[in-house]
């Protein structure tokens, strides 16, 4: 043969695989079948778009925490979302959504599937399950729920909501990022779909883009397949290595993340220029028995009320930070904050917490070195 072909098929396969402790990355699109049967064999993995190693290595990596028959991964954890929900839904059905729902959820529902007529009607996060199902209607198709609240951080009873969604035909959707899958596993509370962004706590270094979606539906894990190939989602091999690593070492990390955001929770608790902390995992918040309840821990995210105080104040506390980055992103091994009074004026239900919001991602340092950025917050607050 002539040498340029030699050098395309040389060394295409390789002789031994020595095995080592992850799966190996395998970078391909083409999947060369056995045989001309199996080229149409559904059985069969026929293109890598899924189905490689170490993405393979990681659906059932998160199969085996979040007690599921079935994941599907996708690009990132608001792909996860958008990607369960067009799955799922059809022209003329309704979703009811919690209004403490993470904000890309709620503008996919109000600029995209309002364009596919799926109406959403959001609903207040303190309704009780009764309250909830008396705005179930014979087109209701799915409950949406975030549990803790996106930004304000409200508990639901997932449960009684899922138990009674499903006697009425309804399926159930949860944002689990909070809990990380460890903390909280909706499907043994009767949820349908269990919605992550891997991107957070799984990853847990800040370097990579991720969602997954679990259910022990069959039919609804059919669904989700069939999306997956109509709409062209996939992960690449070394994204989904990096999501495996970092889903080894959660069980260990996220324990640090609950011991350090309760100890700066408790710190700002007594500080006199907060107004109310907002943090399930706290004996006083309004949503503390269904915490203690359904959850075996809490991540390092939480709310705090700063005191009555103009944004110029709030502005200054924020830029004096030095070890708190401003960033939206969370779940990561770095302490990050925002401020949240923009984003709640989009809630269809008003919210007045009676002083400005900030929501805090505590991360891995020390907490005294956390504290003692803080207090440099304060000190800007209170001159501005």
């Amino acid at each position: 043969m002539n040498e340029s072909t030699r050098l395309i098929h040389a060394a295409a396969e390789p002789t031994s695989m020595p095995r080592v402790v992850n799966p190996p990355i395998q970078r391909g699109s083409t999947v060369l079948l056995p045989n001309a049967a199996a080229l149409y064999d559904d059985d069969q993995i026929t293109y890598g778009i899924t189905g490689l190693a170490s993405p393979a290595a990681l659906q059932r990596a998160l199969a085996e925490m979040e007690g599921a028959s079935d994941v599907t991964l996708y690009p990132s954890g608001l792909a996860a979302i958008t990607g369960a929900l067009l799955a799922v839904l059809k022209a003329g059905d309704e979703i009811l959504v919690v209004d403490s729902a993470y904000k890309p959820t709620r503008r996919f529902c109000d600029r995209v599937l309002t364009r596919f007529g799926v109406s959403t009607t959001y609903y207040d996060p303190a309704l009780t399950t009764e309250g909830l199902m008396n705005l179930v209607t014979p087109r209701t198709r799915l409950i949406l729920l975030e549990t803790p609240g996106s930004l304000t951080f409200e508990m639901q009873d997932v449960p009684a909501i899922a138990a009674a969604a499903k006697a009425r035909g309804v399926l159930t959707l949860i944002d689990n990022t909070w809990a990380a899958g460890l903390y909280f596993k909706p499907l043994a509370h009767g949820v349908t779909l269990s919605v992550q962004a891997l991107t957070k706590y799984v990853g847990g270094h800040s370097d990579c883009f991720m969602g997954s979606v679990a259910t022990t539906d069959p039919a609804v894990a059919s669904q989700l397949g069939d999306a997956m190939w109509d709409l062209g989602w996939s992960v690449s091999a070394d994204d989904a290595y990096t999501m495996l690593r970092g889903l080894r070492t959660l069980s260990t990390r996220l324990p640090r993340h609950h011991q350090n955001g309760l100890a700066v929770a408790r710190w700002l608790q007594d500080r006199p220029e907060v107004a109310r902390v907002l943090h399930p995992a706290l004996p006083d918040d309004p949503g503390h028995a269904l915490w203690s309840r359904d959850f075996t821990g809490a991540c390092g995210l939480f709310g705090v009320v700063l005191k009555p105080s103009s944004q110029r104040a709030v502005y200054a506390f924020l830029d004096a930070l030095k070890l708190f980055g401003l960033g939206f992103s969370w779940g990561g091994y770095e302490s990050l904050a925002i401020h949240c009074d923009p984003q709640l004026k989009h809630r269809a239900i008003p919210v007045d917490l009676g002083g400005p919001l900030l929501r805090l991602h505590v991360g891995l340092e020390a907490v005294e070195d956390l504290q003692a950025d803080l207090e440099r917050g304060f000190a800007a607050w209170r001159s501005a």
